[in-house]
C-alpha cells in the first residue's frame, strides 16, 4: 500500500477545525416541527399556530404532504431611497461615472490590463448637513486599487447629479482582498514552482490534477511584511500582497499558509 507523505506545503487541514465548524453548523439548524414541541399547555387550537397543527395532522393521515412554497424576493428598483442598500443597478452606474477615461488609461488592474481594480463600491455616509433630511442625495463610494503604483483610489458619486464629488488617493492602505484578485493569485500560485506542495496535496485528496483556480474554494488575508520577513516579501505593505486559504471543494483544506503572493510584482514567495 502506498504511503501519503505530506510535503513541505502540505498538511491537508481537516481536522480539529473542520469538526468544529460541523458542531456550529448542527448547533444552528433546528430540525423542522422541533421548535416549540414541548409546548403544551395554554391557549391553542384557534390561532394559525393551532389551524396549521390540525390542517398537518389531516395531511399526515391521509398520506400526502403539501409541497413547500417560495416566494419570490420583491423587485429591486432602479433607485434606492434613503439609506437603503445600492441597487445593482446604482453600483453600476456609480463605476461608470467614476472610471473616467483619464483613470482607465493611466491605471491597471490585477491582471496586468488597462483600467483599475474595483475593490467595493458602498454607500457613503451623509455629510454632517444631511443626518436628518430623508431626501438627501444618494452618494456611493467606489474603491479601486491601481497596480500600475500601488495607489487605493476612493471617488464619492452623487447618484443624483451623476457627478464625482470628492476622490481620494492613498498609498500603504490595503483593504481586503476581492474576489478576482483571489483567482489572480491563485492562478499565480498554481502556476508557480512553490505552488506544486499545493498541487500535490490537491491530487492526494482528489486523483485529479489541479490546473485552474476554479477547482477550489478560496479564502484569503492581506500580508505585510513585518521584521524578519524573506527579502522577496519585503515590499509587502506597499505592494498588493496575500495569503490564501484554498479548500477542495466538497473536500479539505490545504494548508498554503507559508506562501506569499506579491499580486502587484506578480510573485510568490515563501516565509520561513
Amino acid at each position: 500500500m502506498r504511503k501519503i507523505v505530506h510535503r513541505h506545503l502540505g498538511k491537508v487541514v481537516a481536522g480539529a477545525a473542520i469538526a468544529v465548524a460541523g458542531t456550529a453548523v448542527m448547533i444552528g439548524v433546528t430540525l423542522p416541527g422541533s421548535a416549540g414541541a414541548d409546548e403544551s399547555g395554554g391557549t391553542s387550537g384557534s390561532g394559525a399556530s393551532g389551524g396549521a397543527a390540525q390542517q398537518a395532522g389531516q395531511d399526515a393521515a391521509g398520506g400526502s404532504v403539501r409541497p413547500g412554497v417560495v416566494e419570490r424576493a420583491p423587485a429591486e428598483g432602479r433607485k434606492g431611497k434613503g439609506r437603503d442598500p445600492l441597487t445593482d443597478d446604482e453600483m453600476r452606474r456609480a463605476e461608470r461615472i467614476a472610471v473616467n477615461r483619464a483613470l482607465f488609461d493611466s491605471s491597471e488592474n490585477v491582471e496586468g490590463a488597462r483600467g483599475p481594480q474595483r475593490i467595493g463600491v458602498d454607500l457613503a455616509e451623509p455629510d454632517t448637513a444631511d443626518l436628518d433630511n430623508p431626501d438627501a442625495p444618494r452618494r456611493a463610494d467606489i474603491t479601486f486599487y491601481d497596480y500600475k503604483d500601488d495607489t487605493l483610489v476612493t471617488k464619492t458619486v452623487d447618484l443624483d447629479t451623476g457627478k464625482v464629488d470628492r476622490t481620494g488617493v492613498q498609498h500603504g492602505v490595503q483593504p481586503p482582498i476581492s474576489r478576482d484578485e483571489m483567482t489572480e493569485a491563485a492562478q499565480l500560485l498554481i502556476a508557480d514552482p512553490l505552488g506544486a506542495g499545493l498541487k500535490a496535496d490537491f491530487k492526494d485528496a482528489t486523483g485529479k490534477e489541479l490546473t485552474s483556480p476554479g477547482q477550489l474554494m478560496l479564502n484569503s488575508m492581506v500580508y505585510r511584511a513585518t521584521s524578519g520577513a524573506p527579502a522577496a516579501l519585503g515590499a509587502c505593505g506597499e505592494h498588493r500582497c496575500v495569503r490564501l486559504f484554498p479548500k477542495v471543494k466538497n473536500g479539505p483544506w490545504i494548508d498554503s499558509r507559508d506562501l506569499v503572493i506579491d499580486l502587484s510584482a506578480r510573485k510568490v514567495g515563501k516565509l520561513g
